[in-house]
């Protein structure tokens, strides 16, 4: 019989449709990193770097939100590296976003690249047109983070398909909630689950889902191999995060379409960028693909100065990296070296009320 309720219900009563007489309620913390385990090894746990109980309930709930097989990692770009290393090989030709997250494609030019691995970045809106023959592997992120474009994943994932590329889908600022690339026919699935999946911005950690064991198989051996475990405490917080993440995820982007409206009549603010607004480039794609547009929204001001001073007048966003968790949070991406103009702001909503988001919002900008 098909369990008839949605994921998230499934995924709060992972543990407690299991437990016996007097267990506890809350994910136990298994803190060892060695396991009884006489004789030869037989399957069970025997030591951390392989595998902890704590570790696995997390990667089960996160399995049950992806519908897929799951693999954790300390940190987004942990899981990256696991998939690059675990499928890449001297020769091989890969496909990287141009605008999205650069430390992907810095790893790629640091490490791979030495290695005789042939990069070429495309940027994101333009990955459905690309051509995808000879290539062995392909890294999209939608919507790219900072500039918010968006490719249509199905289209990509059968030129992907029909090329013997492994599609990999950065899903990062969307979250399995308000989009499914795996549903949409890509490969691999990753995540830093140091964003919204967790939530509180006190951990870092990352996954790779995937459907297709043949595909997951090399990342768990480089993860077991590299020694890139999380330990159960992350996992823990984790855990923490993910039973608040679809309440969390709903007024996140209903203060990011919320802040993008106000913005979007404001005569100082240029390139306003979110894909759930109407005039978006990116909305008509995005509707078809995504059941919430995400918690970012992204514009300019006129210098680096005015946009350093609307972010040290906003009452409610913190000067700071990142986004997903409950604070909102607000950045010059052009200092991280991202192709952006020099005012241009990545704006990160949070879970304040939203009429005082925007009304905070709106009074920063009114005084800079």
């Amino acid at each position: 019989m098909t369990d008839p309720y949605s994921p998230i219900s499934r995924l709060l009563h992972h543990r407690t449709k299991r437990l016996a007489k007097g267990e506890a309620i809350a994910l136990p913390i298994i803190a060892s990193s060695t396991f009884h385990q006489p004789g030869n090894p037989d399957g069970t746990h025997f030591y951390g770097r392989n595998g902890n109980p704590t570790v696995e309930e997390v990667e089960e709930e996160i399995g049950i939100i992806e519908d897929a097989d799951v693999v954790l990692f300390p940190s987004g770009m942990s899981a990256i590296a696991a998939v690059f290393y675990g499928h890449l090989r001297p020769g091989d030709r890969v496909l990287v976003h141009a605008d999205g997250y650069y430390n992907a494609r810095a790893l790629l030019a640091a490490h791979l690249e030495p290695m005789g691995v042939h990069v070429h970045a495309v940027a994101t809106a333009d990955f459905a047109a690309a051509d995808f023959s000879g290539v062995k592997l392909a890294l999209i992120e939608t919507p790219s983070n900072p500039g918010l474009d968006v490719c249509d994943i199905a289209v990509v994932a059968a030129k992907a398909k029909a090329a013997g590329t492994i599609l990999v889908a950065d899903n990062t600022t969307a979250t399995p909630l308000c989009q499914r690339p795996l549903d949409l026919g890509a490969d691999l699935s990753i995540m830093a689950d140091t964003k919204a999946m967790a939530g509180h911005s006190d951990i870092l950690a990352g996954h790779v889902a995937s459907r297709s064991e043949a595909l997951m198989a090399p990342v768990r051996t480089w993860r077991r191999l590299a020694g890139a475990v999380v330990s159960p405490f992350d996992a823990y917080l984790l855990h923490r995060g993910l039973e608040t993440l679809e309440l969390r995820v709903a007024r996140a982007n209903a203060n990011a379409m919320a802040v993008a409206t106000a913005l979007s009549g404001n005569a100082r603010v240029k390139g306003l960028r979110y894909p759930g607004l109407a005039g978006d480039p990116a909305n008509p794609v995005a509707r078809r693909q995504m059941k919430g547009y995400g918690p970012i929204v992204s514009f300019c001001l006129e210098s680096r100065a005015t946009a350093e001073d609307f972010i040290a007048r906003h009452p409610l966003a913190a000067a700071a990296t990142s986004f997903g968790g409950v604070h909102s949070s607000a950045e010059c991406r052009i200092r991280w070296g991202d192709a952006v103009p020099e005012g241009f702001i990545r704006f990160a909503c949070g879970v304040e009320p939203v009429a005082d988001l925007v009304s905070a919002t709106l009074a920063a900008l009114e005084k800079v």
